[in-house]
């Protein structure tokens, strides 16, 4: 899988993925990540990314031709499943669109920032829209690690345990079931003793039931 990160402020995710799993999938060849620099396709002497908006009012628009020009250079090396951009009012990401996203090949994903992008790219280019969540950042760079985090580590090979992302939550629309390890008793907190059964299917069976009672407690939408 190849990923392409379009961004004004590269430099915000330098750190992302150099470190942890997403750097052993990157030295595994299981995933390449390429980030442009936005400033680099700006035709300008200032290499400038934004100017103000028609009509006024507050904040810098992010040009169209630099956007246009970084999409069109990356689209005459091969060909790609989505465009991707980040912003607050897309669709809200969930285990689903991470798991979908995992079966593409190639995928581009542009930052906002400033006020937006110009409405013209939404409208031609742009093929999803992805939001984290019901708030603002200052950028699109940290939502686009996220995203780029949730669909790596579901990528064959990048776990030690396949089966883990598996069961992780929002898998299934549950949440995850309570997780031990040693030492068995702590200050008088104990680990369940099923857990030591040894019998999988009574095992499997609580960890159910306890998914779904923790679901129901705290995301009741999800049932």
């Amino acid at each position: 899988m190849r990923i392409d990160i379009i961004s004004a402020v590269p430099e915000l995710l330098s750190g992302p993925f150099n470190s942890s799993i997403i750097k052993r999938a990157i030295d595994k060849s299981i995933i390449e990540i390429h980030i442009h620099n936005l400033r680099d396709y700006s035709k300008n002497n200032y290499r400038s990314v934004d100017d103000y908006q028609y009509g006024g009012g507050a904040g810098m628009v992010m040009l169209i031709e630099p956007i246009d020009n970084c999409i069109a250079e990356l689209k005459k090396e091969r060909d790609y499943d989505h465009i991707i951009y980040m912003t607050p009012d897309g669709e809200k990401l969930n285990q689903g669109k991470s798991n979908r996203l995992s079966c593409m090949t190639n995928i581009i994903i542009l930052c906002g920032h400033y006020k937006g992008i110009d409405q013209r790219i939404r409208d031609n280019l742009i093929t999803m829209e992805i939001s984290i969540g019901d708030y603002v950042l200052t950028g699109g760079e940290l939502p686009a690690a996220i995203l780029v985090d949730s669909v790596v580590r579901l990528l064959p090979g990048v776990l030690g345990d396949e089966t883990s992302a598996l069961t992780d939550s929002f898998q299934d629309n549950l949440l995850s079931y309570p997780v031990y390890t040693r030492p068995k008793e702590y200050k008088s907190w104990k680990v369940p003793n099923i857990l030591f059964s040894g019998d999988l299917k009574k095992i499997e069976k609580w960890r159910l039931e306890k998914s779904l009672e923790i679901t129901k407690k705290k995301r009741p939408d999800l049932l």
